[in-house]
């Protein structure tokens, strides 16, 4: 028989190798910029729709007034997330990876997310305390305009949770989630891609002055360094989410 024979040894199939992938650096780049995309899609479809469900006409005059509301605004969000998650979902099962395990979706311990949080209220009473010495506003006009006009017309339940739960989530999932997974497997490493991935979060806060982008930049830096620290995608959710939180209470219900 041939399996008996040296001459002719019996044939072995070897298993294909489905051990999932990473995108490293451009593919983590073009598909986080598809990603911004989408999360920026999501934001203008949900004002699209107001401006149509309105019967108004659709240019960009009609766009600009529907999204000042805050109700609009709040809504236009709060569509960012699942447009996020969406294409995030599709990038990562491309690659035939688990989303739980290539985002880091595990729940960190009490002991990383109190030395997170320690870390969060240092670093942003350091930024108050240099704010108050140079004589700047600690929040941004516009957005303190946005909150209290939002209070006043009953949208701050809304806009609490826009800012509080789906704008840390959405932002979260693309730059400490989906971009620092790729760029720390790739020629980065995990410093680079901490600094990368907050540079990429502070432009998405453009519409900040010079001062509030380096408090941004900041507070990436830190929420990266989490990430690795604690490998808990969650944590920076909710270091975010309590950030996020405290800011729109104080403005609205306790800001002068």
């Amino acid at each position: 028989m041939d399996t008996l024979n040296p001459d002719h040894p019996p044939l072995i199939m070897t298993p294909a190798d489905h051990t999932p992938g990473v995108w490293k650096f451009w593919g983590t780049a073009l598909w986080g910029l598809l990603i911004f995309v989408a999360m920026f899609v999501g934001q203008v479809g949900a004002i699209l729709l107001l401006v149509v469900l309105r019967g108004i006409p659709i240019n960009m005059a009609s766009i600009q007034i529907v999204g000042s509301e805050p109700q609009a605004l709040a809504l236009s969000v709060t569509m960012g997330l699942p447009a996020t998650l969406v294409a995030v979902w599709l990038a990562i099962r491309i690659k035939k990876a688990s989303f739980v395990d290539y985002l880091a979706l595990h729940w960190p311990s009490w002991k990383h997310l109190l030395f997170g949080a320690i870390g969060l209220v240092l670093l942003v009473v350091a930024w108050e305390t240099m704010s108050r010495g140079l004589g700047r506003e600690a929040t941004p006009g516009f957005m303190t305009d946005l909150l209290k006009s939002g209070r006043d017309k009953g949208a701050a339940l809304l806009l609490l949770f826009a800012f509080s739960v789906a704008a840390p989530m959405s932002e979260e999932v693309l730059a400490r989630g989906f971009l620092y997974r790729g760029w720390s497997a790739s020629f980065l490493r995990v410093p680079g891609a901490i600094i990368l991935s907050s540079l990429v979060w502070t432009v998405v806060h453009l519409q900040y002055d010079m001062y509030f982008l380096a408090e941004v930049f900041t507070i990436g830096v830190w929420f990266g360094y989490m990430r690795y620290r604690a490998n808990s995608l969650w944590l920076t959710i909710v270091l975010h989410a309590l950030n996020n939180m405290t800011a729109v209470v104080l403005t609205m219900w306790l800001g002068s």
